[in-house]
């Protein structure tokens, strides 16, 4: 493949499959459990399933390995399917789930008890853990291991049809206590869970477990590359142990690649319901955890998170991704995107003594600097006017280039002004600062002296109200998954919410994108940072913008 994009190790094996079978029929899945939402992790392999199906002419399928109701939700399938679908990929036919082959499933169970192969276990799990041993010491066999293979068919269906509670049975692979591999000691394949399936209700009581279900589910599906993350290198050996020991007629071959763990991040789903419920998060589309749902609600694009996943590519080296790469990409696209206007969160006062009361000026601005075909619109300058708190500096600082008393500023496209006065209430509290206006320098250099600074305002004849969501690293730790009490790295300035304004001539423009989050709304809210409407809390009469990212790119800096 000449194109940088997919030159990675699992094309050239790809490439390689080909140049032996110029008839493969590459058959690629994507296969979440629906056990929470996706995330940034998820999506790095979604785009390799499904980029990978469009450049081999291939298919990829969409498959839910769900094999445990205890926590699994139908809420969590249709979160995936729409995280899918927004990111803009089409999986092959139907939606896929390994319920649907639990009548298959069920009967390799019975064919590898049959050949001696599975046995039907009552120990418990803690006692199964303790047999199991560890890395350093080897486990031991269970007393139910030799049982016959009559007894153990009977077992079993008895474990079908519920004469068992929860837990005290299960089907377990008799393979090697004394394996080298955990996962090769004899896993459990078969445990019985009382609780309906959101696929398929009450019509089983006895379900696979994961690995048993995974490989298998490629089997029948006829799966030909399944492409997976390192953890799961362990579990290759189940699974070809299972495929071998079965009558399947066809083998999927497992490739693996790095996970992807990002700076200040959690991506454990177990994890992040623990944040959810400890309230520390809104839920699972809460804007400062990388899940699909909330990055999108934080302002990302599908096109920004396909280009983040593009630049960290597909090795096997575990790395730590620098979150700065993330918001580069979301960053370098608003930049050409996000209309510019001006946003006041923290507004003071500015009152312009030398212009009547009733002046009125109405300016026309670009929408964007760079490009005229995202048009104008208008701006309205009056003598009462708001800009940042941040803007006004009442004690002396030689390092601070904004406004201050006796000093002049420039209002971003309108007219130089100069500090006078201060206006306080009986708490020192400052109410307005008093300013004089030069009508003279409209679009022009003030003569013999240095362009002052520029700084953003906002009428208050133009005003709409606002809330501004200001979101920044959920840890204060670059590392958040190497910690055992992750909670103790809680940044507590995690979200700081702001009430300021905006500029009322875009009322109409935001108020059809209120509730509607397939189309984002994005602003460069000038010197501030780039802002997407937030389309689930937002309302009519009280609107709510979320931060994306700052203005300053400190990865395309280095």
């Amino acid at each position: 493949m000449n194109n940088k994009k997919y030159n990675n190790f699992i094309c050239h094996i790809i490439n390689q499959d080909f140049h032996k079978n110029k008839n493969l029929s590459f058959h690629t899945r994507f296969p979440p459990e629906p056990n929470g939402h996706l995330h940034i992790g998820h999506a790095k392999s979604i785009c390799l399933n499904f980029e990978l199906a469009y450049l081999y002419k291939g298919r990829c399928n969409l498959r839910f390995d769900d094999t445990n109701p205890s926590k699994e939700n139908i809420k969590y399938v249709n979160s995936i399917k729409n995280d899918i679908s927004w990111l803009g990929y089409k999986w092959h036919g139907n939606v896929r789930y390994s319920s649907e082959y639990f009548s298959i499933l069920y009967q390799y169970a019975k064919e590898l008890i049959y050949k001696g192969l599975a046995y039907v276990d009552h120990l418990t799990k803690e006692e199964i853990r303790e047999y199991r041993g560890t890395l350093n010491t080897p486990g031991k066999n269970s007393p139910y291991r030799n049982r016959t293979i009559e007894e153990n068919i009977q077992l079993f269906k008895k474990m079908k049809i519920g004469k068992y509670a929860e837990g005290e049975a299960c089907l377990r692979a008799k393979i090697d206590m004394h394996s080298s591999f955990i996962v090769m000691r004899d896993p459990v394949l078969y445990r019985i869970i009382s609780i309906s399936h959101h696929q398929t209700q009450k019509n089983w009581c006895i379900y696979p477990t994961y690995d048993f279900a995974h490989c298998l589910s490629d089997s029948i599906e006829k799966i030909t590359h399944s492409l997976c993350t390192l953890e799961f290198q362990d579990n290759k050996r189940l699974y070809n142990w299972i495929l071998k020991n079965t009558n399947v007629s066809h083998h999927p071959k497992q490739y693996e690649f790095s996970r992807l763990n990002l700076e200040f991040s959690i991506l454990s789903k177990r994890k992040l319901k623990i944040l959810i419920d400890n309230n520390i998060i809104q839920g699972w589309d809460d804007p400062r955890i990388p899940t699909i749902s909330g990055l999108r609600r934080k302002g990302y694009t599908p096109s920004s998170i396909k280009e983040f996943c593009q630049k960290i590519g597909i090795t096997k080296q575990n790395n730590l991704i620098e979150y700065s790469l993330l918001e580069h990409c979301i960053r370098k696209e608003l930049n050409q995107t996000a209309i510019r206007t001006m946003a006041i969160l923290e507004p003071i006062k500015i009152f312009l003594y030398n212009l009547d009361q009733n002046h009125k000026e109405i300016f026309t601005v670009p929408n964007h600097p760079n490009n005229p075909n995202m048009g104008t619109h208008e701006v309205i300058f009056t003598n009462m006017i708001y800009i940042e708190r941040s803007d006004f500096q009442e004690k002396y600082d030689k390092e601070y280039k904004r406004l201050r008393i006796g000093e002049e500023i420039r209002l971003r496209y309108a007219y130089i002004i100069k500090a006078e006065k201060i206006e306080k209430d009986e708490y020192n509290n400052i109410i307005s600062i008093i300013c004089y206006c030069d009508i003279s320098t409209l679009g022009k250099r003030p003569k013999n002296k240095k362009n002052p600074a520029v700084i953003h305002w906002i009428s208050t004849k133009n005003t709409l109200k606002a809330e501004f969501r200001l979101y920044n690293q959920l840890f204060n730790i670059k590392n958040p998954e190497q910690q055992k009490n992750f909670l103790s790295c809680i940044n507590p300035l995690s979200l700081v919410k702001k009430n300021g304004f905006i500029e009322k001539t875009l009322e109409q423009k935001i108020q059809k994108y209120i509730n509607n989050d397939r189309n984002q709304l994005f602003f460069q809210f000038e010197r501030i940072g780039y802002f997407c409407l937030d389309y689930i809390d937002s309302k009519k009469s009280f609107l709510i913008f979320n931060r994306t990212v700052n203005l300053r790119d400190v990865w395309n800096r280095k």
